[in-house]
């Protein structure tokens, strides 16, 4: 069986497509570098991290992208012996415009070389590339209008005014002919995502609808020509929770068709799952796939009948989902980054962390403020699991009450909780707790402790926390206060870390992670090392 969700964690908008037997993922990494996740799976059920290509300058510059900006919604194809990447880089995101430019980058394989980067438009964001039985390209993105009133976290229908098409040159890099609206939506609204599927003389359009939260859907159309007119699904949607408010599997919706090579099909989509009692979900938006069926009308529907998706579903070849380790330990013994880390925007990690500088140390070169657009010096990992504990051991020696340097959970510049060594005035080193409670639009600091941690004034410092669905709590020791972990300050609200929490659920679209940080806004880039990182599930 395949187990839902097949990409944990912050991994939304996938994009499937199959080379033999081989499928590939890719998903919206928003702000964080490198951009565009591809995982592999040669059976549907198990998957494995296998590229980041955005991955230089010429690629991908995000400095000074707003929260939840950047990548949204990369469309990965195959054709002609080259893998197609489709990508927005999204550089607004309140008020009414989006400036949301698409690109086109290939590789012969998915680990590279990929090209440097072709312009195709900015007239929105959810790009896909369609690539037609007799040789032709099209492109597909919905289409943003600026004069309406959806602005922000509240999108309105009149600014997705429709899905776009028009003709790909690839030999000479640019869009020909005109674009032509040849899709609305339906009723619910908010079109966006679109992807094309042929078959049997259709073309088949799915499109994501009704926003990321809880009204998401999967809605599909068809047409005997490319360009339409398309009819609506006699259901309206394919893959959709909105009617389903106790379903395991929430916000499903924006996703693609795969047909596997003995001829069974299946969509992917985004899905998440809130904590219980609550309509916050920390890790994000997640990748889910279902089995589908033609029916003998012609359209496509869920195999366990109607549009609300299973967390179960069977696999091809009867592949057995395999867990994922319990336990992950990074001793930052290697000269590249551990795969599962990722950083903010900058295309220039040199100047934010080194991993030779002090060999088997992640040394962080602590820069901007938490929350900074520019740069940040801040690695972490996504969040994979509702309860873990994480453990990190730093050394750091801070001068002034300007540096600091510790262990965070992250979702943005509003939203997040930092266990950090730092200078007092009073005591020298030590340790705080400056948290972030979803205060949007201000971003203003609570400081949970009344008073802070004194430390001795050298060596290294243990840090942990541990998060059991909403409750967050912080650990520390030291050599000098023996083996035994400390609490330190109260506990805190880990569903803050979440979609929902701040400007609500369609103002944020990443998901929790959590990692190393490091600032100093003297602006002397004082160093912070990390000699491992080590994050465990426990359930």
């Amino acid at each position: 069986m395949i187990r839902n969700p097949i990409l944990p964690g912050f991994n939304p908008d996938p994009s499937i497509c199959r080379v033999g037997r081989d499928y590939y993922i890719a998903t919206s990494t928003f702000e964080w570098y490198p951009g565009v996740q591809i995982h592999h799976s040669t059976d549907l059920a198990n998957w494995r991290l296998a590229a980041r290509p955005l991955d230089r300058a010429s690629l991908l510059d995000m400095r000074g992208n707003p929260d939840s900006c950047g990548i949204w919604a990369p469309c990965l194809s195959y054709a002609g012996g080259l893998f197609w990447l489709v990508y927005t880089d999204v550089k607004r995101y309140d008020g009414n415009f989006k400036d949301a430019h698409n690109y086109i980058t290939t590789a012969p394989s998915v680990t590279g070389p990929w090209s440097d980067p072709v312009y195709v438009n900015s007239s929105g964001f959810d790009p896909s590339l369609f690539h037609d039985d007799d040789g032709r390209k099209w492109f597909l993105n919905m289409l943003w209008n600026h004069v309406s009133n959806g602005i922000g976290g509240h999108p309105k229908h009149p600014s997705f005014a429709g899905i776009l098409l028009q003709e790909y040159d690839a030999k000479a890099g640019r869009l020909v002919g005109k674009a032509k609206n040849i899709f609305r939506g339906s009723a619910h609204g908010l079109v966006e995502g679109p992807h094309l599927f042929r078959r049997h003389g259709w073309y088949y359009l799915t499109t994501a609808e009704g926003g990321t939260g809880y009204d998401h859907a999967v809605t599909m159309a068809r047409s005997r020509a490319i360009d339409g007119p398309y009819e609506l699904h006699p259901d309206t949607h394919v893959i959709t929770s909105k009617d389903a408010p106790d379903a395991p599997l929430q916000r499903a919706g924006h996703g693609q068709i795969v047909e596997t090579p003995e001829g069974a099909f299946y969509h992917t989509h985004l899905t998440s799952r809130p904590l219980p009692g609550t309509r916050r979900s920390p890790l994000g938006r997640e990748t889910a796939i279902q089995k589908c069926v033609w029916g003998k009308d012609g359209w496509l529907r869920l195999a366990d009948g109607g549009p609300v998706p299973s967390v179960e579903v069977p696999a091809p070849d009867d592949a057995a989902h395999i867990p994922g380790p319990a336990r992950v330990d990074y001793a930052f013994d290697e000269t590249a980054l551990p795969l599962d880390f990722q950083w903010l925007r900058t295309p220039y990690p040199k100047r934010i962390f080194s991993l030779t500088a002090r060999p088997g140390h992640l040394r962080l070169f602590a820069r901007e403020s938490i929350g900074s657009w520019f740069e940040q010096a801040l690695v972490a990992r996504r969040q994979e699991h509702f309860s873990f504990r994480a453990e990190t051991r730093i050394d750091f020696r801070p001068e002034n009450f300007q540096q600091a340097a510790g262990l965070i959970h992250y979702y943005n510049r509003h939203k997040f909780h930092f266990l950090a060594v730092t200078h007092d005035a009073r005591h020298g080193r030590v340790l705080t707790i400056m948290s972030c409670p979803g205060d949007w639009p201000d971003g203003r600091l609570t400081f949970p402790l009344s008073e802070p941690v004194a430390l001795p004034a050298e060596g290294p410092v243990e840090l942990a926390m541990e998060v059991q669905d909403a409750a967050l709590r912080f650990y520390w020791r030291t050599r000098e206060r023996g083996a035994d972990w400390q609490a330190i300050g109260p506990v805190l609200d880990a569903s803050l870390i979440s979609d929902e929490a701040g400007r609500g659920e369609h103002g944020s679209f990443t998901g929790a992670f959590v990692g190393m940080a490091a600032f100093d806004i003297s602006g002397s880039g004082q160093p912070a090392d990390f000699d491992r990182f080590s994050y465990k599930a426990k359930e």
